[in-house]
C-alpha cells in the first residue's frame, strides 16, 4: 500500500526522514581528526566543531530557543555562521540566513516577516539589531566577533596590530555573548522529534516584484534532496571524501555557497577555507597554501582573480574542479582562466526558490553559455513566456521548474506566488524568469534574464525594491531602475527618477545617500538619471524592458 500523501503540493513518503545536519554527523563520526574548517589559518576539526555544535545548540535550548523558532544568522563567513547553522536545525528551530550588510531598514522588515525572535550578529553590526529590537518583537541577541573562536595570542596580535575590527555593544537584558554561551555549555543538546517533511529548515529571501523581498520555505527534505542529487549526479567519481580542499568565498546565506559547502565539503569529510571577504591575494595565497581543488565563484571574482598584477607570483595549478555561477560567465573570462590553470570553469544554476538546478558535466569540456544538464530530481519546461505553452524544440522561451520536493509558494505573499508560480497539468512550476532553450543533449543554455533582475557581482538584484526605496522620498514621483551591461561586474545599476514638480532642487548624490541609508551597499544605483516622464503602458505598468532596451542601444549593445 502506498502510504504517501500530498502537503503544500508536494509528493510525501512519511517513511523517508532526512536532515540537513545528518550528513555532516557521519562525516564527523568517520573523520574526527579531519580538518573540517580552516579560518583565517584556525584549523577545526570535525570532532571539534561537531561538539561546539552540540554546545551551542545546548546553549541555545537554555535560552529558550525551541521547535520552528526562527533565528536570523547575520554573519559573514566564519565557523560561527556554521555552527549556529547546524545547532538550530538540530533543535528543530528555522534559521534564516541574511546578509551582513543589511541596513536596519532590510532587517527589520525580515525580522517581522518571518517572525524572528533570536538574531546571532557580529559586533560590528550591533547598532542595527540594537535599532531593530526596538521596536520588533526580538526576545534574545547574540553577539560575536570574527575573531572570538580564535587561538588567544592571534586575538591579541590582531588587537595590537588593529586588524580586528570591533563594535561598541550595550549591555541589557536579552544579550549575550556568542563566546560565553559556548564555554557554559556541555556538549549535550536535547533530543527533538522534527518531521523532514512538514518542518522547516530554512527560510531565504530574495527579491520581490512589489519593492520587499520575498522568503522561501524550505523543509529538511528539500534541502536533503537536492544536496544529494548533486552529490550522486555531479561529484560522485571526481571528488576525494575524506582528502579534498573546498574553498568558500561565495557568501553562506545564498543558496548556492551554502548547498555546495555541505555537498562538496562538510558532508563528505573534505576541508573548507572558510573566507569572511573576497579580498584576491587573501584567495590566492589559500588556494597554495592548501592546495585547493574546488572553489565556488561568480563572474566578476574570476574576473578580480584574473585581473590581478601579482597573479604570477602564486601557484594554482591544485585547481581542477572551479565553478562559476549567480551570472552569465562572459567567455573571454572562461577562455583566460582555462589558460592560466589549465582547468575549465563549470557551470551551476539554480535559485533560492527551488535550489540547485543545473550542473554541468565534470566529464567533458563545458561552455561558458550552456549552464548544464538539470538534476535528476527536477523536471523543467520551457514555455512562452505569455501564454505557458510550450515552445518549439531548439527555441527560446521561459524556463520553469518543478521538483516533488520544494515548496511551491512565497512565504506570506500570495500574490507574488501567484505571479511566480504556474499549474500546468497538475503540476505546479517556478517561473525563473529566465530565458533558455535546450541544446540538442539535453541541457540548458541561456539567452536572457527578465528585465526586473539585475545581477552585479553575482548578486540578484530586485530592481522594483530600490525603484520602491527611491518613491518613499517625498521628493520622487516615479522611478525606474535598470541594469547596464558591464563587463567587469555583470550589470551596473541606473535609476531613472521623475521628481515632483515643488522638489526640482534634490540632486543624484542625495538620492544615493538616501538609498545607502536603506539598502545594502550593493543595491544602491551606481548612476540617476533624472527625466520628466517614465513609459508606461495603457494600464499603467511600468515598461522597464523598454527602458533597458533603450539604455543599451546607446551604448551599442544589442537587446534580447
Amino acid at each position: 500500500m502506498d502510504e504517501r500523501y500530498t502537503l503544500d503540493g508536494l509528493t510525501i513518503d512519511p517513511k523517508r526522514q532526512e536532515y540537513t545536519f545528518t550528513g555532516f554527523y557521519k562525516a564527523a563520526d568517520q573523520y574526527p581528526d579531519r580538518t573540517a574548517l580552516v579560518f583565517l589559518g584556525t584549523r577545526f576539526t570535525y570532532r571539534r566543531l561537531r561538539e561546539l555544535v552540540d554546545r551551542f545548540a545546548t546553549a541555545l535550548h537554555r535560552l529558550g530557543v525551541g521547535h520552528q523558532d526562527r533565528v536570523m544568522l547575520y554573519l559573514t563567513n566564519s565557523p560561527q555562521w556554521v555552527i549556529a547553522n547546524f545547532a538550530v536545525q538540530k533543535l528543530g528551530g528555522v534559521v534564516v540566513p541574511v546578509s551582513p550588510i543589511y541596513t536596519a531598514h532590510e532587517l527589520e522588515y525580515m525580522v517581522q516577516d518571518a517572525g524572528v525572535e533570536t538574531i546571532i550578529g557580529q559586533d560590528t553590526n550591533f547598532g542595527y539589531v540594537h535599532e531593530v529590537a526596538e521596536r520588533t518583537g526580538l526576545k534574545r541577541i547574540i553577539l560575536t566577533n570574527l575573531t572570538e573562536l580564535l587561538p588567544r595570542w592571534k586575538v591579541t596580535l590582531g588587537h595590537l596590530l588593529d586588524k580586528i575590527p570591533k563594535g561598541k555593544i550595550a549591555e541589557g537584558e536579552g544579550i549575550y555573548s556568542f563566546g560565553k554561551l559556548l564555554a557554559g555549555a556541555p556538549a549535550d543538546p536535547p533530543a527533538v522529534e522534527i518531521d523532514a517533511w512538514r518542518d522547516l529548515s530554512h527560510i531565504m529571501y530574495t527579491g520581490g516584484t512589489t519593492g520587499f523581498p520575498k522568503g522561501v520555505a524550505s523543509n529538511h527534505m528539500t534541502e536533503v534532496s537536492y544536496i544529494r542529487d548533486l552529490t550522486d549526479d555531479i561529484l560522485a567519481g571526481h571528488v576525494r571524501p575524506g582528502q579534498d580542499v573546498v574553498l568558500m568565498v561565495n557568501p553562506l546565506y545564498h543558496i548556492m555557497a551554502k548547498g555546495f559547502l555541505i555537498a562538496a565539503g562538510l558532508n563528505l569529510g573534505n576541508t573548507a577555507i572558510l573566507m569572511p571577504l573576497p579580498h584576491v591575494d587573501a584567495i590566492l595565497k589559500e588556494v597554495e597554501r592548501h592546495k585547493v581543488r574546488w572553489f565556488l565563484g561568480v563572474p566578476a571574482l574570476y574576473r578580480m582573480i584574473l585581473d590581478n598584477d601579482r597573479l604570477d607570483q602564486y601557484r594554482l595549478d591544485s585547481l581542477t574542479y572551479c565553478f562559476s555561477g549567480g551570472d552569465v560567465l562572459p567567455g573571454e573570462v572562461f577562455k583566460r582562466w582555462r589558460a592560466l590553470t589549465g582547468s575549465p570553469i563549470y557551470q551551476v544554476y539554480g535559485s533560492t526558490e527551488v535550489g540547485h538546478v543545473a550542473y554541468s558535466s565534470l566529464d567533458r569540456e563545458p561552455s561558458p553559455t550552456v549552464t548544464g544538464r538539470p538534476l535528476k530530481s527536477y523536471r523543467c519546461r520551457i514555455v512562452d513566456w505569455a501564454t505557458l505553452e510550450p515552445v518549439p524544440e531548439g527555441e527560446v522561451g521561459e524556463l520553469l521548474v518543478t521538483a516533488d520536493f520544494t515548496i511551491k509558494c512565497y512565504w506570506n505573499k500570495p500574490q507574488e506566488s501567484a505571479r511566480s508560480f504556474a499549474t500546468i497539468d497538475g503540476e505546479t512550476y517556478y517561473r525563473t524568469g529566465d530565458f533558455v532553450t535546450r541544446t540538442p543533449d539535453g541541457e540548458l543554455q541561456f539567452m536572457e534574464r527578465t528585465a526586473d533582475i539585475i545581477k552585479y557581482k553575482g548578486y540578484r538584484i530586485s530592481a522594483s525594491e530600490i525603484e520602491s526605496v527611491l518613491q518613499d522620498n517625498d521628493a520622487v514621483t516615479a522611478a525606474c531602475v535598470v541594469g547596464i551591461p558591464d563587463e567587469a561586474v555583470g550589470e551596473r545599476i541606473k535609476a531613472i527618477v521623475v521628481l515632483r514638480s515643488d522638489a526640482m532642487g534634490i540632486s543624484g548624490t542625495e538620492l544615493r545617500k538616501w538609498c545607502k541609508e536603506r539598502l545594502a551597499a550593493y543595491k544602491v544605483p551606481h548612476y540617476i538619471e533624472f527625466r520628466d516622464m517614465l513609459p508606461k503602458s495603457k494600464v499603467g505598468k511600468l515598461l522597464r524592458r523598454e527602458i533597458r532596451d533603450e539604455e543599451r542601444r546607446k551604448m551599442g549593445k544589442k537587446g534580447p
